[in-house]
């Protein structure tokens, strides 16, 4: 019987519209994705999602990095504009997975950076969880197995008892092949459907 829900955070619950890296390269005069494309490069993004180095050496770092490639715009400025924003939040998903708190505990696993609670805290949403694994905090990222065992273990749940989501088909197959049920985000109709087919809602 499924009575943990694990869900992922950003491209389920928290919107990350593109017009916020746009219009700060846009302000500053740097191409379009210079931003995210160094943000989260496989040189930068491991070392802030397992907690190797805070939110803020990596946004510093991403400044000096786009500083070195365009040195004539202010990249630090451009760094700020874009991190001004905690996102959006989908408030159709939040309400189905508040509805499933009455029979299942909630737990957000999310690939995070340090900034992860200031940012729940700005979106409003720090409590809407039983419990929160962050990346940056246990040292392991999706789709390490480490941070799902992290997770059954912080609610005493063994695989077959939980129900894993996230708009990551790779990190689906990985929570899958653990034996937690996996099911890849698509939109809301489908969510609803497959957790009331659980008899969670």
């Amino acid at each position: 019987m499924t009575n943990v829900i694990l869900t992922d955070l950003d491209g389920v619950i928290r919107i990350w519209s593109p017009e916020i890296h746009l219009k700060a390269e846009r302000a500053i005069g740097l191409p379009e994705g210079a931003i995210l494309g160094t943000a989260f490069s496989d040189d930068l993004l491991p070392l802030v999602i397992t907690g190797q180095i805070s939110d803020d050496e990596w946004r510093r770092r991403i400044a000096d990095l786009l500083s070195q490639d365009f040195p004539n715009t202010n990249a630090e400025r451009a760094v700020e504009l874009w991190s001004a924003s905690p996102g959006e939040v989908d408030t159709e998903v939040l309400g189905i997975l508040r509805a499933c708190r009455k029979k299942a505990k909630l737990v957000l696993i999310s690939n995070a950076t340090s900034r992860l609670p200031s940012d729940l805290q700005r979106l409003g949403i720090a409590e809407d969880f039983d419990y929160i694994i962050n990346s940056s905090e246990v040292g392991f990222a999706k789709p390490d197995p480490n941070i799902y065992f992290a997770a059954l273990n912080t609610v005493e749940a063994t695989p077959e008892q939980a129900l894993f989501i996230d708009d990551n088909a790779g990190h689906v197959a990985a929570a899958t092949r653990l034996g937690i049920a996996g099911y890849t985000y698509a939109g809301t109709d489908a969510l609803r459907q497959k957790l009331n087919h659980l008899r969670l809602l």
